[in-house]
């Protein structure tokens, strides 16, 4: 656990490895995950620009990680000196609303099946047909607003079309096209 919802800020995160959850508790001590953040990403950046002092969301390592706590105050106090940085950091946060937008989009317009083909589609880089879910299979139902007896069939329906295959945590892809068409993207 890096921090909890409520505690005051002093750093933002930059994940060197592993995989970090970003999520909030409801009044009903419901998890919503909003974020998974994964390596070389940052998050709690945002916060230094703005006069909030309490992080809106509650943090912890899905895996072994290791992040760089930057001191937020220090860092905004660099900034006024560094234009260049100033536009890396901008160019960031703006990619990751854009994510976050489609998120949204994603989990109000769409249905679980098109949610999780998604998921598999953008978890596929650079052209491999191979991924290893190194999330537990809750944590990505709970990411995809959907229970995990929800994912597990639609996993076993894109296994019975012959889209995938799955064995333990690695997915094999046989095919992609029509993964794609399934997809948001």
């Amino acid at each position: 656990m890096l921090f909890n919802q409520a505690d005051k800020v002093t750093a933002f995160y930059l994940v060197l490895n592993g995989k970090i959850k970003l999520f909030r508790m409801s009044p009903d001590g419901q998890e919503k995950i909003i974020e998974i953040v994964k390596t070389e990403q940052m998050f709690a950046e945002a916060l230094m620009f703005t006069k909030q002092t309490d992080y809106p969301v509650s943090s912890t390592a899905l895996t072994e990680t290791t992040v760089i706590a930057i001191n937020a105050n220090r860092f905004h106090e660099m900034l006024w000196d560094s234009t260049a940085t100033c536009l890396l950091l901008l160019a960031d946060m703006s990619l990751r609303l854009r994510g976050l937008i489609s998120d949204i989009d994603k989990l109000t317009l769409h249905n679980g099946t098109c949610r999780v083909a998604s998921y598999l589609f953008q978890e596929m880089t650079d052209g491999k047909k191979n991924i290893e879910l190194d999330i537990a299979k809750n944590i990505i139902a709970a990411r995809l607003s959907i229970k995990p007896e929800t994912f597990s069939r639609i996993i076993k329906n894109l296994k019975d079309q012959n889209i995938l295959s799955i064995h333990g945590n690695s997915v094999t892809v046989h095919d992609m096209e029509k993964l794609k068409e399934m997809s948001i993207i």
